[in-house]
């Protein structure tokens, strides 16, 4: 965990913990929030299930992500896919101030019909519901701003999703937590994270281990002159490129240009295991190996 003035920063469960998920917990003097607390793993990898190590850590990590839900007073989910909120365990959100993207503005039709069900298995259970997009909220000396509703992805297809800021008035840090930008590759995405130009940047990188079927290398192109950009005209000490990116084995050579440029700068270009110190573990990646230690 890193500490400077006024703001906690703790990352619980990310793509190079073994886990889909980009579930973060940020504390400040006036409250605690938990962004995305859910957990999950890809299906189907190399034509291979989950193997049990990454059964095991997803355990893991949700135990993590619950504890830190007892302790939080708001909860944040950025839109509706499943590794980002669990419908079936409501109860984590009992009593809690809950901010999340509009259920039916700029929304496709499977995340339209998920949040759906999801507020039917939280009526009654939080403290507050309010929509987030574009809007901000203040709670003592901490303010909680979300981006308008921005692409996941490279285009509406999957949806949208909110990006958040989390500042302290008194002069603490600055975190932005992107969420599934894939990149960042369209000028909405990055235009948020320039213009709150936080220290401390939770981005969700370029889909690469899709590159040339799902994602393209225009995409990923752009990606890298974004990153560039946010390193360049922003004040960011550390960026945690995450989740999408930590599927691919070979994520550092497909964006070289930003390491270089980050070291130019002094910015550290990391994951959010090493942001804690901890080892990269990317399970999904290597599932192949998993089962042929077995």
């Amino acid at each position: 965990m890193v500490k400077n003035k006024m703001l906690k920063v703790k990352p619980l469960a990310f793509d190079s913990f073994g886990v889909r998920s980009m579930a973060t917990f940020v504390e400040t003097d006036d409250i605690a929030v938990l962004i995305d607390p859910g957990v999950s793993l890809a299906p189907s990898r190399y034509g291979l299930p989950p193997h049990p190590v990454e059964e095991q850590r997803m355990s893991e990590t949700w135990a993590d992500i619950t504890e830190h839900a007892s302790r939080s007073d708001v909860l944040v989910v950025t839109h509706y896919h499943y590794d980002h909120h669990d419908p079936a365990e409501p109860e984590i959100y009992y009593d809690k101030i809950v901010y999340l993207k509009h259920p039916k503005v700029k929304i496709n039709k499977s995340q339209e019909k998920r949040a759906s069900y999801f507020l039917d298995k939280l009526k009654g259970i939080p403290r507050s519901i309010d929509t987030a997009d574009g809007k901000e909220f203040k709670h003592g000396s901490t303010v909680i701003k979300f981006s308008p509703p921005v692409y996941h992805g490279t285009n509406p297809k999957l949806g949208y999703v909110v990006e958040v800021s989390i500042s302290c008035a008194c002069g603490g840090e600055k975190v932005v937590f992107t969420s599934d930008v894939e990149g960042p590759s369209v000028d909405e995405q990055v235009e948020f994270i320039i213009q709150e130009n936080p220290d401390i940047l939770i981005l969700d990188g370029p889909m690469t281990y899709m590159l040339g079927f799902r994602y393209s290398r225009k995409s990923l192109a752009l990606a890298i002159e974004n990153m560039n950009r946010i390193i360049k005209e922003t004040a960011v000490k550390s960026i945690l490129v995450e989740h999408h990116f930590m599927r691919d084995l070979k994520y550092k050579e497909r964006i070289a240009e930003v390491y270089g440029c980050a070291a130019e700068k002094a910015v550290k270009v990391i994951t959010a295991a090493e942001y804690l110190g901890r080892s990269i573990e990317l399970l999904e990646a290597r599932r192949k190996e998993l089962y042929a230690k077995q």
